[in-house]
């Protein structure tokens, strides 16, 4: 693999997989968006792996979303969308063990795919959560539904509709519910790694079935929405070459709360 690692501690069961494209931020190209599916379908049958930690590589983003140079072929018809985004993350891959997710710096777009599949979240001080798709005349479809299950629905309605004109800070997405724990700067790895190994210290069949259970609580809910995002966005994005308009001209400037 060229855009992920994993790293496995036989001993105590944990395996650490980061995203690593530091120099794009750790958008998700097409390759990623394989080998994470690739990851997640192998440790299904890795018994030595009883919990893993997500995070992302370099200090200024654990993902930004989908790589904007990736090209995505889509079917003429509106009722047929192909999304890469969609098989990215662990519960998309029949993966019933814990995933703890560690965020250092930018955490966007195409990230919510695999924080809304993440049991939980820590993030250090540095941490920062955003949506851009409304500014770059896009919908933010699975993303809201996915952000959606995760905190209140004024706080996820806020961050999607706002666009990159606001980011919601490490302290205030531990205020809402999106993050469990911050830590010092530098310090979510550590942390989430500590939690991911009491977890895999405990009987997997245990563990597995929580976290299944936990899952079944929200993914009726998120299936039936998930239906209706292609149309959504078939409908409402604009045209690629007016999205990458508005993305070169985007706003630099933003508030952090």
């Amino acid at each position: 693999m060229s855009t992920v690692r994993v790293e496995t501690d036989k001993d105590s069961g944990v395996a650490v997989v980061t995203l690593d494209r530091p120099e794009r931020l750790n958008a998700v190209d097409l390759r990623m968006a394989a080998e994470l599916t690739g990851v997640w379908r192998r440790m299904r049958f890795d018994d030595s792996v009883r919990a893993v930690v997500l995070t992302g590589s370099g200090e200024r983003a654990f993902c930004t979303g989908i790589d904007r140079d990736a090209v995505v072929p889509q079917p003429s018809s509106p009722y047929m969308q192909d999304d890469p985004l969609l098989a990215i993350g662990p519960k998309a891959n029949d993966l019933w063990k814990p995933v703890v997710a560690a965020v250092r710096g930018m955490a966007c777009g195409g990230a919510f795919y695999l924080l809304g599949e993440a049991e939980f979240v820590v993030a250090d001080t540095t941490a920062e959560f955003f949506d851009p798709h409304t500014a770059y005349g896009m919908v933010s479809a699975y993303e809201s539904m996915l952000m959606a299950a995760r905190m209140p629905y004024g706080e996820a309605a806020r961050m999607m509709l706002m666009g990159t004109a606001e980011r919601v800070s490490a302290r205030r997405a531990q205020e809402i519910g999106l993050v469990s724990e911050v830590t010092e700067e530098g310090g979510a790895l550590a942390a989430a790694v500590r939690c991911a190994g009491v977890i895999a210290g405990y009987p997997p069949q245990g563990v597995q079935g929580t976290v299944r259970a936990l899952w079944a609580g929200r993914e009726a809910a998120l299936a039936q929405a998930f239906t209706q995002a292609p149309h959504l966005v078939a409908l409402g994005n604009l045209p690629a070459g007016r999205q990458a308009e508005l993305f070169a001209g985007r706003r630099r400037e933003y508030r952090v709360r």
